[in-house]
């Protein structure tokens, strides 16, 4: 019989803030990014059960015929949006260090928290795809991964006193602050729960000291066990504690073999020159030939996957939280209306009794 209480593990949506979704294909369920179907998928998020809902920060697509990302709403507004639309999901919008000052975002959080009542979470990105800010000349050239990371926790530190600190001087290597005020402060207290997707050591450690929440990945469950481990094993290290999540897909059908034909469907429709685009992006080497994207083209799932029955899934789901000790999984959905209904009717009555 499994330890794990169910009803403390957190399921989120991420949400479809760009077109194309998680799928780069032209045979999958049409993503358009607009502001109309992340609305409705919030609102469903909510109805169904879901602990929490969130949007990444995309700045440039991945090209090819479907031009896959190409469209892509900005997260901290759309929020903000669905902030007003919700009552109780935690509402997770993602900012950028390179591109925001610290002191406008404290400020817009906070303005976040206050709309949400006390839901905002931030999820801290330290940048890693150049091309996204090199168009805006954001890209800072002389500053490796580590440096980025070294940037953000300054940018962190910084953004918590202004949090917490009627007036903030602030004399350091990347920002500088002088007698510098920020209100209202966030409605949480102490603050808006922070979370980070960097699995280097490096990243891990940023989120440890600065954060509360790791994202964590891996090619299969034993890889993301390790990673979840590690991240754990740090915290320890440090006399803290960190929560792990890890993202999914949600591919399902009434037979395994169902299940199958939706996954082969999105393969048949799979855009190789996006697929190109996005490794590109990843700074993984492409030679231009078909193998070289070839077992990512064989499904052109951007998520790992979930598969199969219902029961087949939520047994899925519990020995990768269980193996893997998760606090969390964050879900992505061919359709986000018909599939998230799937996931809300029949796996979490499943999992939470």
């Amino acid at each position: 019989m499994s330890s794990v209480d169910y009803n403390k593990i957190d399921f989120g949506v991420f949400l479809p803030i760009t077109n194309g979704g998680w799928i780069i294909s032209d045979t999958a369920p049409k993503v358009y990014g607009s502001y109309e179907q992340n609305r409705n998928a919030a609102i469903l998020a909510e109805e169904i059960g879901m602990d929490f809902i969130m949007s990444m920060a995309k700045w440039r697509g991945y090209g090819g015929r479907t031009n896959h990302w190409g469209t892509s709403l900005e997260s901290m507004t759309m929020m903000a949006g669905l902030a007003e639309a919700t009552k109780r999901v935690k509402v997770y919008a993602t900012v950028h260090t390179l591109l925001y000052h610290p002191a406008v975002a404290a400020k817009m959080f906070a303005t976040l928290d206050q709309i949400s009542n006390g839901r905002v979470g931030m999820n801290v990105v330290s940048g890693s795809y150049s091309k996204e800010f090199s168009q805006m000349g954001m890209w800072p050239d002389h500053l490796d991964h580590g440096d980025r990371y070294d940037l953000a926790k300054e940018w962190m530190q910084v953004v918590k006193k202004l949090w917490s600190e009627e007036r903030v001087n602030h004399q350091g290597e990347y920002f500088q602050l002088t007698d510098c005020m920020s209100d209202p402060k966030p409605v949480q207290n102490p603050r808006p729960s922070i979370i980070c997707a960097g699995t280097s050591d490096k990243g891990m450690g940023f989120t440890i000291d600065e954060g509360d929440a790791c994202f964590v990945g891996g090619k299969d469950v034993a890889e993301i066990a390790k990673v979840s481990a590690r991240a754990k094993e740090m915290a320890k290290e440090r006399n803290k504690t960190v929560k792990t999540y890890a993202m999914f897909g949600v591919y399902w059908g009434e037979t395994e073999e169902a299940a199958n034909d939706k996954i082969k469907l999105y393969s048949e429709g799979a855009d190789r020159d996006a697929i190109r685009g996005l490794m590109e992006s990843y700074g993984l080497a492409v030679d231009g030939t078909e193998t070289s994207i070839s077992a990512r083209a064989r499904t052109a799932l951007m998520s790992q996957p979930l598969t199969g029955t219902e029961d087949q899934i939520v047994a899925q789901i519990k020995d990768t939280i269980e193996t893997a000790n998760l606090d969390g999984m964050m879900l992505t959905f061919p359709d986000y209306d018909a599939d998230m209904r799937f996931f809300g009717e029949r796996i979490l009555p499943k999992l939470r009794g």
